[in-house]
């Protein structure tokens, strides 16, 4: 019987002070707001993430803001200047009607205070004009005269700004002299120029003896010290003969080396100049097979490599120029390759042939009229991004040069001003996932390229390619971090005798600290190299140490047991570990005499044979060798993730419950068929969220990749050639991509996949997790 001294007879000793129950009742709560913090985080990151990519998948928006009579009812064209605050109609007699707007408010559009008003360039001669071409890019109109003689007309633009810093657009026009298309020729019907610094091809149908006629002609001037001279033509070329049909229209290419002249009865005759000379290159039909294959229209998209074309019917597509690859027996025979056009583009179709056209000076974006139908249309994705029945016929039209404004005028001279809102026009499923047949292709590709030279050629969005280099680098990095990973659990957590687990595991836990960059820096400079140089060693060290790990151990356990007594079970690594080296270095030293050996590349041209992997593998394979590939991002990312995966499975060895293990020892089991049937199946549940988290570790990494890379956003398993992933482009690309723009919300858009793959990650391991575990669970 206890003492009343005695204080464990005390009954309130198992009372828990007020103090303790507060702060965990306090710690309970807080640790369960914790958590829903956590998520809310995540779901607003999400959410930020989501309404920053949403504008790409945005139609255009079209707004109709003003409707100004102009008193212009016979015009020809309509030009109007960056500003959108200065538009023109010109008439056939080369006449040119401005109309002066500002807005009131920054909102409101109105007449300023020129109102419409009419100016007539100074030309040299009286001429009746027949025919009339505006270039947006260079705001010149040219004039074809009855006479077979042209002129240009420059539209000089100039901004004024007043005491108030109000800005007013001023305008000039500029005439050059009339210069002759040819002799004895008579009214031009459909002009089109090329003009460069020294050089110009003009190309016309003209009324001739032989009735309309196919007429270039090239024009040169010189430089000399007071300024450039006077053009004077240089060679007339009489394409009428080569053509079959009665031409409608005539096109100059961009480089103003070439010709396209269309037929009403549906083909195209495609002209080359090279050195003087005039060639046929390609004679095609863009309507071939259909029932009506007549050409309603041709022109050019922005930047003049690209032909937009609509049918008799409405058919639309777009044709651009390709390199096509030669057969065998073609390259045998000395065959040249030429640029021809193919279809890259197929667009919805019209209720007619388009009689109004306007490319976009900033994208790739163009304006098609038919009838009172008007679209916007973007001539790489072949995507619709605004279409409308208007109540009106619209006889000219034309797309802002900076694409935030679309005038349309009627055939009663009003004047219909739209504001254009599609910030975002490249954007879209089909640009992001589809593969796209770029201008100079030979064929659709998955291709992502965010910078461009000029306005000229476009940027390249395709996530497919960084998709892929993502997960490139993950496999590869996996594939090394697994196996040594796992068996490095196994071994410490069922073999290792305790006091040497001490000290393994922490370390191992260490390395996982290391700083990605510092694991970049070492890989591009450290092992690229001695990757590079000395392949075939590491390849015979890879192959001989599981080899002989295998041999070793299986012969080990073979040993009668009186000679494994000499070892303590969990010191076997003692003699593992000097053999392992042993073997390392003879398959480091043989690699150059296998390389001498087996990898002999022989110079096609001196005939001499050399030992050379990094010459062999292309040779042989017809893929690439970097110095920088997935091989060093392999084994890179892999030492990283190596730590996170042995952690966490070794942690899920070392807790399966003792009496399974001892059980299976005491019926007579080996330690390794009980780590075999026991542990392994057991521990999966753990070893697979380990291996998870892993491969979420790699797919996140940033700076391994893009230092131990050459970063490129290429699609090849090829393991000697480099990827880009969507961690890398983010981490290289955000902060030259300026606010808002499509460049800015695409590596968002990024960033979303990237959420969105760690997710579907993490939802499937825990599903499996989840299943493992109760396929395995014990029963206490």
């Amino acid at each position: 019987m206890a003492s009343q001294s005695d204080p464990t007879a005390d009954p309130k000793r198992f009372d828990v002070s007020k103090g303790t129950l507060r702060l965990d009742n306090f710690m309970t709560h807080f640790i369960k707001v914790g958590g829903v913090g956590i998520i809310l985080a995540v779901f607003a990151i999400f959410l930020f993430i989501t309404w920053q990519v949403l504008p790409l998948f945005e139609s255009a928006k079209v707004q109709e803001e003003a409707v100004i009579e102009t008193g212009v009812a016979d015009f020809q064209l309509v030009g109007v200047d960056e500003w959108g605050e200065l538009p023109f109609m010109v008439d056939i007699a080369g006449d040119f009607t401005f109309v002066d707007i500002k807005r009131v408010d920054g909102e409101t559009l109105v007449l300023g205070p020129l109102g419409v008003y009419k100016v007539t360039p100074k030309f040299a001669d009286e001429v009746t004009f027949t025919a009339a071409n505006y270039h947006s890019k260079s705001e010149e109109v040219i004039f074809g005269a009855s006479d077979g003689r042209y002129t240009l007309v420059k539209v000089e633009y100039k901004p004024v700004f007043d005491d108030r810093g109000e800005r007013k657009i001023e305008a000039k026009l500029k005439a050059d002299k009339f210069y002759p298309l040819g002799k004895g020729l008579g009214a031009v019907r459909v002009i089109d120029y090329y003009d460069a610094d020294k050089d110009r091809l003009v190309a016309a149908l003209v009324e001739g003896d032989s009735g309309l006629e196919t007429r270039a002609t090239t024009f040169q001037r010189k430089k000399t010290p007071f300024g450039v001279g006077p053009w004077k033509p240089a060679k007339e070329y009489d394409l009428t003969s080569q053509i079959e049909g009665h031409p409608i229209k005539v096109l100059v290419t961009g480089q103003g080396n070439g010709v396209l002249v269309s037929t009403r009865e549906g083909s195209v005759y495609s002209f080359l100049i090279n050195q003087g000379e005039i060639s046929l290159e390609q004679v095609f039909q863009p309507f071939e097979g259909l029932e009506n294959p007549e050409i309603g229209s041709m022109d050019w998209l922005l930047g003049n490599e690209s032909l937009v074309f609509t049918s008799a019917v409405g058919d639309n597509v777009i044709f651009a120029q390709y390199l096509p690859e030669l057969t065998p027996e073609e390259e045998k025979a000395g065959v040249e390759r030429k640029r021809q056009f193919t279809e890259i583009n197929q667009l919805p179709k019209l209720d007619g042939p388009a009689d109004l056209y306007s490319h976009s000076m900033r994208n790739r974006a163009f304006l098609l009229g038919s009838g009172p139908e008007a679209s916007i249309r973007y001539g790489t994705t072949g995507v619709v991004r605004w279409e409308k029945s208007l109540d009106f016929t619209p006889k000219a039209g034309i797309l802002g040069s900076r694409y935030e404004t679309m005038l349309l005028a009627d055939d009663t001279g009003r004047l219909h001003f739209y504001s254009i809102h599609d910030p975002h026009p490249e954007g879209g499923f089909k640009a992001f996932f589809s593969k796209i047949w770029y201008e100079g292709q030979n064929e659709p590709k998955w291709i992502y390229q965010s910078s461009a030279a000029d306005a000229e050629t476009e940027p390249k969005f395709s996530m497919v390619p960084l998709i892929f280099g993502t997960l490139k680098g993950t496999l590869y990095a996996m594939i090394f971090a697994i196996p040594i990973a796992l068996l490095a659990a196994l071994y410490t957590s069922q073999f290792l005798k305790p006091e040497y687990k001490k000290v393994v595991k922490p370390m191992m836990e260490i390395m996982a600290s290391l700083p990605s960059v510092v694991l970049g820096f070492l890989g591009a400079l450290w092992l690229a190299p001695i990757i590079d140089t000395r392949f075939p060693s590491i390849m015979l060290i890879m192959f001989f140490l599981p080899l002989t790990a295998l041999i070793v151990g299986y012969g080990w356990g073979k040993l009668p047991q009186r000679y494994r007594l000499y070892l303590r079970p969990g010191q076997e690594f003692l003699i593992f570990i000097p053999l392992l080296i042993g073997i390392a270095l003879i398959g480091w030293n043989l690699g150059p005499w296998v390389e001498s050996w087996a990898f002999v590349y022989t110079n096609p041209d001196t005939g001499v044979a050399t030992g050379d992997f990094r010459l062999w593998w292309p040779e042989h394979t017809g893929v690439s060798y970097d110095q920088r590939n997935s091989l060093v991002v392999g084994f890179m990312m892999g030492f990283a993730v190596i730590p996170i995966i042995f952690t966490i499975a070794e942690d899920a060895m070392s807790n399966v419950p003792q009496f399974l293990t001892s059980a299976s020892l005491a019926l007579g089991a080996s330690r390794w068929q009980t780590a075999k049937r026991v542990v392994l199946p057991t521990a999966s549940p753990g070893m697979f969220s380990a291996i998870m988290i892993g491969f979420g570790r790699a797919v996140g990494e940033t700076m391994i990749v893009v230092m131990a890379t050459g970063n490129t956003p290429i699609m090849d398993w090829n393991i000697f050639s480099g990827m880009r992933t969507q961690s890398a482009n983010i981490a290289v690309e955000l902060p030259e991509a300026p606010k808002d723009s499509t460049h800015f919300r695409i590596l968002f858009f990024g960033a979303l996949l990237l959420f969105v793959m760690t997710f579907v990650v993490n939802t499937v391991a825990e599903v499996a997790r989840v299943r493992l575990r109760n396929k395995y669970k014990t029963v206490g």
